[in-house]
C-alpha cells in the first residue's frame, strides 16, 4: 500500500512538474493598445482565452495616444503594438526599428470612430460643419498623427489649405476634450468614446464623422526586428488576432444599422467584453465599434498615399514607400 501511495505522489509531482513546463513554455508578449473599439479583436482574443489556448501568455499595456505606443515597440517595452498609424511610426518604419505585420481599424461609411467636434462658442459663430474648419484651432494629440492626417484629407476634399488651420497638438485625448469643452480651442478631433461625455454634458457640438468624410486606413499591428524574428510568437499571435477579427465582424459589424449595433443574446457577450477593456457601458459601446476587416487585411496602396502625404507635409523623412515598413511575409494585402 506504501509503495503504491508513493506511486501516486510520484505521478502527482509529475503532471504537475509538465504543467509548470507548459506554463513556462508559453510564448509571452506584451500589446500596446488604446482603450478604444478599434482594438475590440485584441480584447476579445484576450478576454475569451483565444491566445491562451494558442499558447501565448499575452498583457496589455495601455496609452493615451498612438505614437507612444510605436515608441514603445520600438524600445521594447511592449512587443506588439495595435493602434493608429501616425508620422513617427512611419519615420520609425523608414529607419528599420519597425514593421507592419497586418491590419486593424479602417474609417469607413457607416462605423462612428473618429469625429469632429466644435466647441459651443465656436458653433455658435458659424462652425456648423467640417468643412468649415479653415481658419480655426483644432486640438489634436500630436502633430502628425492620425487625426492630422484626417484633417489634411478634409482639406484637400473641400480645398481649403491645412496651413491655413492652427494646429493645437495636445498630447493625449484627454487634453483635447479638455481643451474643448474649457473653449481654449475652436474644434477637436476626437474619437467618439472621448467625445460623447462631452456631447452628454452640452460641453461640445458634433460636426461629422471622419469615416464618412474621408475613408482610410486607419490603425495596424506592427511589431520590431527582435519581436519578428520569433516567427512562431508573431504566427500564433496573428493567427488568433484573424480568429478574433472574424468573430467581430461577423457577430456585431455584420448586425449594425445606421452605426449602431443591436445588443442582443448574440452580441451582447462581444459588446459586454469591449466595455470591460475600453471603461464605457455597453449602450455606449454600440455606437462606438470601429470597422475591421474581417480577414485582417491592410490597405497597403491606401498605406502608401498616407506616406507620400506626410513627406509632402514634412513630417515623414523621404526616401522610402510602404512596401519598405511592411513585412509581407505577415501582411495580408487589400
Amino acid at each position: 500500500m506504501i509503495g503504491i501511495a508513493r506511486l501516486a505522489v510520484a505521478g502527482l509531482m509529475a503532471v504537475m512538474a509538465m504543467g509548470t513546463a507548459r506554463a513556462e513554455d508559453a510564448l509571452k508578449a506584451k500589446v500596446g493598445v488604446l482603450r478604444l473599439s478599434s482594438s475590440a479583436p485584441v480584447f476579445i482574443a484576450l478576454d475569451k482565452g483565444y491566445f491562451r489556448e494558442a499558447g501565448l501568455e499575452v498583457e496589455l499595456k495601455f496609452f493615451d495616444a498612438a505614437q507612444p505606443i510605436a515608441v514603445a515597440t520600438t524600445s521594447g517595452d511592449v512587443d506588439f503594438g495595435v493602434t493608429a498609424f501616425t508620422a513617427g511610426l512611419y519615420n520609425l518604419g523608414g529607419k528599420g526599428v519597425l514593421k507592419v505585420i497586418g491590419g486593424m481599424s479602417r474609417e469607413k461609411p457607416g462605423y462612428p470612430l473618429i469625429g469632429y467636434f466644435a466647441s459651443n462658442n465656436a458653433y455658435a459663430s458659424g462652425l456648423k460643419t467640417p468643412k468649415d474648419l479653415a481658419g480655426k484651432r483644432v486640438a489634436m494629440t500630436q502633430v502628425g498623427s492620425s487625426f492630422h492626417y484626417s484633417l489634411g484629407l478634409l482639406a484637400d476634399k473641400y480645398g481649403f489649405k491645412l496651413a491655413d488651420v492652427k494646429i493645437v497638438p495636445l498630447q493625449s485625448l484627454s487634453n483635447a476634450a479638455a481643451a474643448l469643452k474649457g473653449e481654449t480651442v475652436d474644434a477637436a478631433l476626437l474619437p467618439i468614446s472621448t467625445a460623447r461625455k462631452l456631447m452628454d454634458e452640452g460641453g461640445a457640438k458634433f460636426l461629422g464623422w471622419v469615416g464618412d468624410e474621408t475613408p482610410w486606413q486607419l490603425g495596424a499591428v506592427f511589431a520590431a526586428p527582435k519581436t519578428l524574428a520569433n516567427k512562431a510568437l508573431v504566427t500564433k499571435f496573428l493567427g488568433v488576432l484573424a480568429k478574433a477579427d472574424r468573430e467581430y465582424h461577423d457577430v456585431i459589424l455584420t448586425a449594425m444599422k445606421d452605426g449602431v449595433a443591436p445588443i442582443n443574446d448574440k452580441t451582447r457577450p462581444l459588446l459586454e467584453i469591449i466595455a470591460k477593456y475600453t471603461n464605457l457601458p455597453v449602450e455606449q459601446v454600440v455606437g462606438n465599434c470601429a470597422y475591421i476587416d474581417p480577414d485582417g487585411k491592410l490597405d497597403v496602396k491606401n498605406v502608401d498615399n498616407q506616406i507620400k502625404w506626410l513627406q509632402e507635409q514634412g513630417f515623414v523623412d523621404k526616401g522610402f514607400d510602404a512596401e519598405a515598413i511592411i513585412a509581407k511575409e505577415f501582411v495580408k494585402a487589400d
